[in-house]
Formats: structure tokens, C-alpha cells, sequence
């Protein structure tokens, strides 16, 4: 959890809460959640559907002999695992599927599937943790497991912008996936081509750096460390300030159509 003891000072936040809108949740805020089937996990759940989001992100310190109990996701939930930083390996086991993950590692678990982890490294390492709930789509096979490492993944240019770079996760060309994860950095200075709305919702979490982001109305200060969910057709884009690169790691839902 954030801090403990007695305040030094007035209490405040960072915080911004607008639900179904956007959120910016700073570390200093989080509590740890207990979340069955997890073992040695020290979990923040980060956006749900209480929330306004349709989708669940957790973030989790995993301490040495972590471990999940029972399978996570399965029954048309699919899940996702980032090693986002930290040392030792992690173990993921996706039906009769197991690979080591080092830091930068993930696995994509089909909704048919359970995802399950194992810390047995003897290190502490941390790791975003995302479910929804799949949409299939007629006469299109279930996507299989994914297991890779973004540090293996070359970056390229966004939007035909020189200093704005960005990592796919999953593949970008196959229908089958209704979801993927990305890395979008900037240089000192570079910003969105446009202020983006969209149908799209994601969930972000600022990996380096810092920046001023335009979320509906409002321009908030983002730095390292802060979670950001921003709801369907919320207008968002971004100024990288700073002496360095701003980067974050996020979700984005995509390749289906809207039901009614």
C-alpha cells in the first residue's frame, strides 16, 4: 500500500477520478487488494468495471515463491501477463504450454485457457496483469497462446513522426485478436499527431519520464509510476516533458464491431 504512520503534512492527492471518462491513480494512493488464486502476489486492482472500464488491470509485486493457486481467466475470459521490471524469472504455464519469462517477457492466454504463474526465481519482480471477456466472431478460430519478450521487439516510427516510437505485443494483422498491448515513448518535447477521440478504451501505466495529458477537458501532469484509464470517446493526447523519454505501457481493445 502507499504510505503508513501519521501524515507529515496535509493530506492531498494526485488522484482524478471520472468514471466511464478517465482516471489518473499515482502510486501513493493504492491499497493492496486480496485476490483469490494468488499467492504471494502484493496486487493493486487499478480499473474495473466499477470503474466505467470493460476490462480489469492489476498491478502486482511478486515475491519469491509466488504463486497462483487455481488458473486465472478461461470460461471466454482471455488474460495477459507483462514482466514490466524486476529480477529473477517468472514461470507461465497456459494448458500444457510453460516458458520462463525474464524481465520484458509476456504470455497472451486464450479465453479457453487458464493462465498461471509461478515465482520461483528467489527474486521479487512486478508484473501488470490484464482479463476481459473475449468476443468471438463467426467462422474465426480462438487465437492461440502468445509467449515473447518486448525487449526482442524492434521499435518503429508512429504516425511518420521521428520522435515518437512505438512496440506492438500481440500481432496487429489477425482478426482474431479483439485486444493488444503497446509501448508508445516520446522524445523531450514530441506529442500525439492530433488529439485522438475513439471508440477505444485503455488502460496505461507510465513506465519512465513524464508528460501533460489532455483527457476531456482537463490537462494533467503524468509522471512515472501513475496509472491512466481513459473511457470510450474520451479526448486524450500527450506533451512529453522533461529532460527524457516519456513512455507507458497500454491496452487497447480493437478489431470488432460495436453490438447493440
Amino acid at each position: 500500500m502507499g504510505r503508513v504512520g501519521y501524515p507529515t503534512e496535509p493530506l492531498s492527492t494526485r488522484a482524478v477520478v471520472k468514471h466511464g471518462v478517465y482516471a489518473v491513480i499515482p502510486p501513493e494512493g493504492r491499497v493492496i487488494n486480496v485476490i483469490p488464486g494468488f499467492e504471494g502476489f502484493e496486487s493493486t486492482i487499478l480499473a474495473s468495471p466499477k470503474l466505467g472500464a470493460s476490462f480489469v488491470m492489476i498491478v502486482s509485486e511478486v515475491k519469491p515463491g509466488a504463486k497462483t493457486t487455481t488458473p486465472w481467466g478461461g470460461d471466454g475470459i482471455e488474460t495477459f501477463v507483462y514482466f514490466m521490471d524486476g529480477e529473477g524469472e517468472l514461470t507461465v504455464k497456459i494448458g500444457d504450454k510453460k516458458e520462463v519469462l525474464k524481465q520484458g517477457g509476456y504470455a497472451f492466454c486464450p479465453a479457453d485457457k487458464g493462465l498461471e504463474l509461478f515465482n520461483e526465481s528467489g527474486k521479487t519482480l512486478r508484473v501488470i496483469l490484464y482479463k476481459q471477456r473475449y468476443i468471438p466472431l463467426k467462422g474465426v478460430a480462438m487465437p492461440a497462446p502468445v509467449f515473447g519478450n518486448i525487449n526482442d521487439v524492434a521499435e518503429v516510427t508512429y504516425a511518420e513522426m521521428d520522435n515518437v516510437f512505438l512496440k506492438d505485443f500481440l500481432p496487429t494483422n489477425d482478426i482474431a485478436f479483439d485486444f493488444n498491448f503497446h509501448i508508445l515513448s516520446f522524445e523531450p518535447g514530441a506529442c500525439h499527431p492530433f488529439i485522438e477521440t475513439h471508440v477505444q478504451e485503455h488502460g496505461a501505466y507510465v513506465t519512465e519520464g513524464e508528460g501533460i495529458y489532455t483527457l476531456g477537458p482537463d490537462r494533467i501532469h503524468v509522471k512515472k509510476e501513475d496509472f491512466l484509464f481513459m473511457g470510450a470517446f474520451t479526448e486524450q493526447a500527450t506533451y512529453a516533458t522533461g529532460r527524457g523519454r516519456f513512455s507507458y505501457v497500454y491496452s487497447k481493445d480493437f478489431n470488432r464491431d460495436v453490438e447493440l
